[in-house]
């Protein structure tokens, strides 16, 4: 009949667009400044990418908001494939500091992959006379208040995991907010502060072999290859410790399984790259290519995480 046939038509119109993604070109929407971390790794990602798909990936750098403005441009975006977001854990931290977010963020995006993972690693002046957690710790104690610690800023992972940490310890430590990750680690060096987790960098790495840091615990659940003599936080007296930081890729809910998939794919692919695996490595990070499912349940319990955890340390943006 008529109808049969225009309905069949309209499922191929339907269908054709996943079919031939894509057509044009794609934007990687970053909520963070360009020369960040995030942006770093995006724009590897995007490179290698953008081969794999046949077109060029622009990144598009929307900071501000405290990641909101860019997540919000991609859960609001059409769910064609054509905008996608680069994700980091303030995707599954922001909902516990603000409840009232313009965008839902599990029932707004459609998880593609877990690119990558990360552990910390907490660190203390090398003239403070502490050289591991446990120490730390018992310091803590013995001084309610007395000790600060410096953050890359108000909400993100370095802030949250050292509050993880006070938490976990029922320690006092105060918190000292910086506007990055540099000025957060030079004023640790600078004895500004006493203690700090950071990220894991070979500039890092160098003033912990240098002795200006000292190394007292990787947030992770393993060990450094780089510094296989440092344990892990879980492992120096508060099993159950963890904090990574990690990228991954999203497209606005609603976006067509074929599309995600095809992206999940290909990214796979990327990731496989020995030039890629490197350059991320390099960076810090390990690769997990998690797909879209498991990718989708691992920000469903880090968002319970941090909102427990922000919940109970009182942590806000201020």
């Amino acid at each position: 009949c008529a109808i049969c046939l225009f309905a069949l038509l309209g499922i191929e119109a339907a269908a054709a667009p996943a079919e031939d993604y894509p057509t044009r070109s794609v934007r990687l929407v970053v909520p963070y400044p360009i020369g960040t971390g995030t942006d770093t790794v995006a724009r590897i990602i995007a490179q290698s990418l953008s081969e794999q798909l046949g077109r060029s990936i622009v990144v598009d750098n929307r900071p501000g908001g405290g990641t909101v403005i860019g997540m919000d441009l991609v859960a609001k975006a059409r769910p064609d494939g054509y905008t996608l977001l680069a994700a980091t854990t303030s995707l599954v931290i922001t909902p516990g500091l603000m409840p009232r977010l313009p965008f839902d963020p599990i029932k707004d995006f459609a998880p593609i992959v877990l690119l990558d993972t990360a552990p910390l690693l907490l660190v203390a002046n090398g003239a403070r006379n502490v050289k591991n957690v446990r120490e730390l710790v018992a310091m803590a104690r013995a001084m309610p208040g007395k000790l600060n610690y410096a953050s890359s800023g108000n909400g993100g992972a370095i802030h949250l995991g050292m509050e993880l940490l006070k938490f976990m310890t029922g320690t006092n430590i105060t918190h000292i907010p910086y506007k990055g990750s540099p000025a957060a680690l030079q004023a640790v060096l600078a004895g500004a502060v006493d203690v700090g987790i950071n990220t894991f960098s070979p500039s890092v790495i160098s003033h912990v072999t240098s002795g200006k840091l000292v190394a007292l615990g990787v947030t992770g659940l393993s060990r450094l290859p780089v510094l296989p003599q440092v344990p892990t936080i879980a492992e120096s007296g508060i099993p159950g410790y963890e904090v990574v930081s990690w990228h991954g890729l999203l497209a606005p809910a609603g976006t067509p399984a074929a599309i995600v998939k095809r992206i999940e794919t290909d990214s796979g692919k990327v990731l496989q790259d020995p030039n890629v695996r490197a350059m991320l490595s390099a960076q810090g990070f390990q690769i997990e290519n998690r797909g879209a499912a498991p990718f989708a349940a691992f920000i469903s319990r880090e968002i319970t995480k941090w909102t427990q955890v922000v919940k109970a340390s009182g942590a806000s943006v201020d």
